[in-house]
């Protein structure tokens, strides 16, 4: 029998090693108490959930699914509705929303250290301008748990921005700069800040907000505007519980609990080679009472040690899979 409580403690304990066996339990368990999540199994050819022996067999549902279905186990309900941005809104039905403050706080500190031990600062105008984002969220959990008195929120407020970063600065703190993509852009063509130590996070694209520009083009005028070697990059999404980091050259590193890797643009079934590129696909555990499989708009190639690098959105992706949203 599955126990939900023990999954939860396994995935997030720090001897975490049985990853795939985990995956499959999680499959199994979805397969057959997420009514949307079977049928869709079923729509692809897997009609015995006993079929499914490793993880290249475990169907992934199209994160175009969170916009027209429920995704959540049968006979549960939602503590928490996380929405994305966009006309159309993905929508997160989170079942039990201490799981989520488990993941960001346990994925952030293995990445980042004691959250005590910064500022925290977060330049998202385009989330904090619309309703129920999971950023946000994890932002205002990790803004309060740091204690900071400078630690905060930033809409437009670029002047009071500047002054803080320089106080901060002259103080020796340890200091992380999270934004939106455009935000940050918007931020340097105004100002331009000296303090190599801080590290700057970006996050979440253009927005609709400035035409889009690669990633490392990105990185490269933040650098010099914030005169820091690296760019730092924090990937996740509404329909997942869990982020990645990448630290330096957009090499995003996952947790334990988290494994990606990328299927053939035009075989979405098919798994593509190591650094290869090819439509991203995750499996997040945190996702139990979702759905753990996801596979993702985004492009990207996965390397050998595990890292992944992502490389843009796949045209047209709203409509990928729309014919198996019907059912």
């Amino acid at each position: 029998m599955f126990d939900i409580k023990k999954f939860i403690n396994c995935i997030f304990s720090s001897k975490l090693k049985n990853f795939d066996e985990l995956a499959l339990d999680a499959f199994h368990y979805q397969y057959n108490n997420n009514d949307v999540y079977n049928e869709y199994c079923k729509l692809v050819g897997v009609l015995d959930n006993n079929t499914i022996k490793n993880l290249s067999q475990i169907p992934f549902i199209p994160i175009e699914f969170f916009k027209n279905k429920s995704i959540l186990l049968n006979q549960k309900k939602s503590e928490i509705i996380f929405e994305s941005s966009g006309e159309t809104k993905s929508k997160h039905f989170v079942a039990d929303i201490e799981i989520y403050k488990k993941s960001f706080f346990k994925g952030f500190e293995l990445f980042y250290g004691d959250i005590e031990t910064y500022c925290f600062l977060a330049l998202l105008p385009s989330y904090l301008e619309r309703e129920n984002s999971s950023l946000v969220y994890m932002c205002k959990q990790l803004i309060t748990t740091s204690k900071h008195k400078l630690s905060g929120f930033y809409l437009n407020e670029f002047d009071n921005l500047k002054q803080n970063l320089m106080q901060l600065k002259a103080q020796n703190q340890k200091t992380i700069l999270l934004g939106a993509t455009f935000a940050l852009l918007d931020f340097v063509e105004e100002y331009s800040i000296d303090f190599p130590e801080l590290i700057v996070m970006e996050t979440g694209g253009m927005k609709g907000r400035r035409k889009e520009i690669t990633r490392p083009e990105v990185h490269e005028y933040l650098k010099k505007s914030f005169r820091v070697s690296n760019i730092h990059s924090e990937y996740g999404m509404t329909e997942m519980l869990s982020q990645a980091y990448a630290k330096q050259d957009g090499k995003f590193e996952s947790p334990p609990w988290v494994k990606v890797f990328t299927t053939e643009i035009n075989d979405v079934f098919s798994k593509t080679q190591n650094a290869k590129n090819g439509i991203i696909n995750v499996i997040d555990l945190a996702n139990i009472y979702s759905c753990c499989f996801l596979k993702t708009s985004d492009i990207g190639k996965v390397f050998d040690d595990e890292t992944f690098e992502v490389l843009g959105r796949l045209d047209n992706s709203d409509l990928r899979g729309c014919s198996l949203l019907t059912i």
